[in-house]
């Protein structure tokens, strides 16, 4: 495992030319906004080996939330708007839950399809996440994602399909959690020149690359979800049947409880499908440690992204070099015009 590096809320840098500067633009419903903060902050900092990250923290307009969820944007998220005049080396963007069942109806739209634009002139890389994978290779390639059959919930073993330094290091064969509705045909990403590095025979494609002026890297799964994630997403959307809220008795997470686990949510789903009483959540475990889950995904994950943050060091390194090689060269040809003495 790599080492524990606190991330660089200040000025100090491994180059000339300042921290790296990675923006995060969270748009997770408000039970997993602090959370998706706290997992990144901790693959940042585990992946960023001594190098010196800033994280900048946005999140899309235009999506629902309660009232405490505003107030937590407002107090510690920087608005959307400050995007657009500045500059980032990476950029994360994650998915949120569909409510239209196409993206171009989603009141959160016209800002996605603007930082889809932007961060491909503003990025040195960009990681698009779930439903913003989806969002981006619509707004840049035309491919539409296609609804599933029920929601595929679950962790699923994914198997290295390509070679790419973003993937260096990384495990043949690692189980990623994926929560989605929706799913991205492999021949059309294929047909459009993306590159799929990682897939899974029942999740289909994980991860995949797309090189063009910046690297764009679009995971379908969640490798950054903590052990918990899944089985508050199964709560969650046990009460929402519960109350009314959805007609379907959600699926059970695959591949993620153990066999006494699973018989035991079974004997609740009976239940609930015979007596929709919203009590009934009471017998549902809350804390990790009453079903043992474990965090199988989190070494390949620092890997992913000790490698990403690699990818944007040497990048930047470039860059400077270049810069200070046009104004040597600038001085140079400066000095070469004055005349001469003596």
């Amino acid at each position: 495992m790599l080492a524990r590096i606190r991330i660089a809320s200040g000025n100090s840098g491994f180059h000339g030319d300042g921290p790296l500067v990675i923006g995060l633009v969270n748009n997770m419903p408000d039970g997993a906004l602090e959370s998706t903060e706290r997992r990144f902050r901790e693959l940042l900092s585990i992946a960023s080996n001594g190098c010196a990250v800033k994280l900048r923290f946005f999140s899309l307009p235009g999506l629902p939330r309660s009232q405490a969820g505003r107030s937590h944007i407002e107090r510690h998220y920087e608005d959307i708007d400050e995007l657009w005049s500045t500059h980032l080396d990476g950029l994360i963007v994650t998915g949120t839950e569909p409510h239209a069942l196409a993206l171009p109806h989603e009141p959160y739209w016209p800002t996605l399809a603007r930082l889809i634009d932007w961060a491909e002139e503003h990025t040195i890389s960009t990681i698009w996440s779930c439903l913003a994978a989806h969002a981006a290779v619509l707004r840049r390639d035309g491919i539409c994602r296609r609804s599933l059959r029920e929601k595929l919930s679950g962790v699923f073993e994914c198997s290295k399909v390509g070679e790419h330094s973003i993937i260096a290091g990384t495990p043949s064969r690692w189980r990623v959690p994926h929560s989605r509705y929706h799913d991205l045909p492999e021949d059309a990403l294929a047909s459009k020149g993306y590159q799929i590095l990682l897939k899974s025979a029942e999740a289909g494609a994980d991860l995949f690359v797309k090189q063009s002026k910046y690297l764009s890297i679009f995971v379908q799964g969640h490798p950054e979800y903590e052990p918990e994630a899944l089985l508050r997403e199964y709560r969650r959307d046990i009460r929402r049947f519960l109350t009314g809220e959805k007609d379907e008795y959600p699926p059970m997470p695959r591949g993620y409880f153990d066999a006494r686990t699973a018989e035991a949510f079974a004997e609740l789903r009976r239940r609930a499908l015979g007596n929709r009483a919203p009590n009934l959540l009471a017998d549902f475990p809350t804390l990790e440690s009453e079903i043992g889950l474990q965090d199988s995904w989190l070494e390949p994950a620092q890997r992913l992204y000790a490698n990403w943050l690699s990818y944007l060091v040497e990048h930047q390194r470039s860059k400077y070099s270049r810069k200070k090689n046009l104004a040597s060269a600038s001085r140079a040809a400066r000095l070469s015009r004055l005349p001469s003495i003596g």
